[in-house]
């Protein structure tokens, strides 16, 4: 049993979808299931659904238009013919959002987020499967909130193993299956979200509990390179990486591995292939059990609009550990990543990612008990061995405003 995940990119137009095809075709498609992002640039469309419905209404069915319209070009392109059954099953879905958006009464924004933007993976698998069907690739379209249960914290839910696994097991394992990323249900079958780019996660989590023989990961990219080509000029392809290094430079932002996706996999041993759709015979990336990466190579990880704060006692008393609790709680309520600390006896320094907007609050009741110095839209750098010309290329032209290092690793706070 394999599992290939495909993401938004892959699949952005008909072209795209096309080309899923021909990967499939070259690669085989025996004992496969497929987990399909939301197309193209969907998910933000559908993100911009949910703003509207809560701060903007009169634009709300403009941004559903829009999200429709989009689709639809893919569909003509896909099916000339408008009769086809896939027009009403697409229909039907875009039906359900605006069925919800029409009857919610909850005023809770991560709820209503969960329960609107998963509509993008139905619909892409939707037009996806029934275009496999119309060129002869028989399949089974397979709604993966039935099998990936979790909990209710909406918007990053924590997987129920035990019912997961019970559920995943029942798969029909001998055709075809086509599925969503990114979702799961709670136990009263509201839908919830794994987190942003929780595709990859979904494809480990089948893979772990179908006890798949490897999982691959289909990008715009040759595999895993040692830095994201968007940000860095010059890059090199890693060809194997261990399980332990993939897990660290997931944890400090690699984008092309969501850090939760490599867990499961490493319990089982199973690997992981990160491959070009475009080039898809070529070897890409391995990640699996062994030592180190290969190259050896230092690798850059940056992380855009952080926020730097520097909190300090107002009396001069040290800052320890009921502080540091204190300190970390009010993180966790305000649903602020942390990822970098640095302390001395009077001040605390924080890498925080708002990714939830909860920064003002925060300030407000940090402010109440500390003296609190802060700096917004700062660029996290981190470089996995590190050398000193590596080193020399991240502060030239960068202010400074914090470094951190270790033995292999040096993180850098810049201006």
């Amino acid at each position: 049993m394999r599992v290939f995940k495909f993401g938004g990119a892959s699949v952005k137009d008909a072209a795209g979808v096309k080309n899923v095809v021909k990967v499939l075709n070259e690669v085989g498609h025996e004992n496969t299931i497929v987990v399909v992002s939301a197309m193209g640039k969907t998910t933000n469309a559908m993100e911009a659904i949910v703003d509207s419905y809560f701060r903007d209404k009169s634009g709300l069915a403009g941004n559903v238009n829009e999200m429709v319209t989009y689709h639809e070009a893919i569909l003509r392109d896909l099916f000339p013919d408008p009769r086809h059954v896939v027009y009403d099953r697409v229909k039907l879905l875009v039906d359900e959002v605006n069925g919800f958006l029409a009857w919610n009464k909850s005023p809770n924004y991560n709820f209503v987020y969960d329960q609107v933007v998963g509509y993008g993976e139905l619909i892409s698998t939707t037009i996806i499967s029934a275009y496999l069907h119309e060129i002869g690739i028989e399949n089974n379209w397979l709604d993966v909130r039935e099998y990936i249960k979790t909990d209710d914290s909406y918007r990053d839910a924590m997987v129920n193993w035990e019912k997961t696994q019970e559920r995943i097991s029942g798969i029909d394992k001998n055709i075809l299956n086509i599925t969503q990323g990114f979702l799961g249900s709670d136990d009263n079958n509201f839908t919830v979200t794994l987190g942003r780019e929780g595709s990859d996660y979904t494809a480990a989590i089948l893979a772990y509990c179908l006890n798949a023989t490897c999982v691959t990961i289909w990008k715009d990219v040759p595999g895993v390179l040692n830095a994201d080509p968007r940000h860095f000029k010059e890059t090199r392809l890693l060809n194997n990486i261990s399980y332990r290094e993939a897990i660290e430079l997931a944890f400090y932002g690699a984008s092309v591995i969501h850090p939760k996706t490599l867990q499961p996999l490493q319990r089982k041993e199973i690997p992981l292939h990160v491959k070009s759709f475009i080039n898809p015979k070529k070897a890409g990336t391995t990640v699996g059990k062994g030592m180190g990466i290969e190259p050896e190579v230092p690798c850059f990880i940056v992380k855009k609009n952080q926020v730097l704060i520097k909190l300090s006692s107002l009396d001069f008393s040290f800052i320890v550990e009921n502080n540091i609790s204190e300190i970390f709680k009010l993180f966790h309520d305000h649903k602020m990543k942390v990822d970098l600390i640095q302390n001395s006896a009077i001040s605390f320094s924080v890498c925080l990612d708002n990714k939830f907007n909860g920064l003002e609050a925060l300030l407000d009741q940090l402010k109440s008990k500390f003296k609190v110095v802060y700096h917004t839209d700062v660029s996290l750098y981190t470089i996995r061995h590190f050398d000193a010309k590596a080193l020399e290329s991240m502060q030239n032209g960068h202010e400074v405003l914090l470094e951190q290092r270790g033995k292999e690793t040096v993180q850098l706070v810049v201006k």
